[in-house]
């Protein structure tokens, strides 16, 4: 990267960490069960629902719990439950105007993190009927209250129900932004493990790898904050003590609550300190190829990791230290390696692969530049890289294997 654009990222950085402490951030008022939503909802008068969620949840019949509940209160639902994977505009605008439509009052993301951002999408335009969604890409472009937004997980992965971002993708352009602004925090999070109890072992180590990951970037970011930096530690040993667990034994609640708390605590830490180029290649990647994001973050971040080189290894020893992956005594370097190996182990036992499939050569520059334009200037990442050397990143998680090629 050019020197100057290389002080301007820097600079950037240095003001947002600065003003990190009078910023208004907040967290959501946790709730036990989705039983606890009516009371919330009737305490303000909230008559009509909508709740939106993904086919594969609507299939399990996961929502009629909360819609018995809700309907024995006297208050009327609506569901829309056809987000895709990777939340599209369409996604959002459809479900928007079903809000519309139903007179509904509040809005309840229920699933993993595409249905929880398409409801925050949704949100962003209830607040602001007349701007268009891809009007709020970036940061703070929203401007006003959404209508009371509750999340409910059934992944433990995303952090979603804590974090500022709602993460879109343009059905024309396959481009995948993010909308950042602090009205786009949920009010309320219900932390339920009976949600997640069904989830295949597939999705269970996807997802929290993808917590992992946002904890990971969180950490060895350079917009830290003591609070940050300890709950980005807490979520790494929780992950590290209980995702192989929820993996290989899903009705473990204690590991699947444990693994609950790891995905909001690094929701804590990344919605305040921000992620990096890990979560910058995989946007791409999911908008162009519909990868999903849990899944494209857990094969991109030890090629990441790897790549950050000296710049990472003292706050990865850090971790490793900490969790007991190196010992105390363990120089940088080693304990570097050593978090690096284990993420590389966790990802081969959660039957993870180590390289993305299907990237089509000629596609990563345009990537590389969505890539660029989403990070650069303001993920504060150890160690800066430009649209170049981003391709060359594309090069490695592909592991030099390209669609069409030899």
């Amino acid at each position: 990267m050019h020197l100057a654009r290389r002080a301007w990222c820097r600079t950037y950085q240095t003001v947002f960490r600065i003003a990190l402490p009078i910023l208004p951030y907040t967290e959501p008022r946790i709730l036990e069960h989705a039983e606890d939503v009516p009371a919330v909802l009737q305490k303000r008068s909230i008559q009509k629902v909508l709740i939106v969620t993904d086919p594969g949840i609507a299939r399990l019949g996961l929502t009629a719990p909360l819609e018995t509940a809700l309907a024995c209160r006297g208050i009327g639902v609506t569901v829309y439950a056809e987000t895709r994977a990777n939340p599209t505009v369409s996604n959002v605008e459809e479900a928007a105007s079903l809000y519309r439509e139903r007179a509904c009052q509040a809005i309840i993301g229920f699933g993993g993190g595409s249905a929880m951002d398409c409801a925050k999408g949704v949100g962003a335009r209830i607040a602001q009927p007349n701007k268009p969604i891809n009007k709020m890409r970036g940061l703070l472009r929203i401007h006003r209250r959404l209508p009371l937004l509750i999340a409910v997980p059934t992944t433990a992965g995303t952090g979603s129900e804590v974090t500022l971002a709602a993460v879109i993708t343009d059905d024309e352009t396959h481009y995948k932004y993010p909308i950042n602004d602090f009205v786009l925090i949920p009010r309320f999070a219900v932390h339920d493990p009976e949600f997640t109890r069904g989830l295949p072992a597939s999705i269970t180590g996807r997802t929290g790898m993808d917590a992992l990951t946002h904890a990971v970037e969180a950490f060895i970011g350079r917009s830290t904050t003591p609070y940050t930096r300890k709950m980005a530690r807490q979520a790494v040993q929780l992950i590290h003590d209980n995702l192989l667990e929820a993996y290989e034994h899903g009705d473990n609640m204690r590991a699947r609550r444990n693994m609950l708390s790891a995905a909001y605590k690094a929701g804590v830490a990344f919605t305040r300190s921000y992620v990096g180029y890990v979560h910058a290649i995989a946007h791409s990647l999911g908008g162009r190829y519909g990868i999903p994001h849990g899944l494209a973050n857990a094969i991109i971040l030890p090629h990441m990791l790897r790549a950050y080189g000296d710049a990472a290894a003292p706050k990865l020893a850090d971790l490793a230290r900490m969790a007991g992956i190196a010992p105390a005594t363990a120089q940088d370097s080693l304990a570097a390696e050593a978090f690096i190996d284990w993420v590389d182990r966790m990802n081969e036992a959660l039957g993870i692969p180590k390289y993305v499939s299907g990237i089509r050569r000629s596609d990563i520059p345009q990537m590389a530049a969505h890539a660029d334009a989403e990070a650069n200037p303001l993920y504060p990442v150890p160690l800066l890289m430009d649209r170049l050397e981003l391709e060359h990143m594309y090069e490695v998680v592909a592991g030099g294997m390209f669609e069409g090629e030899n």
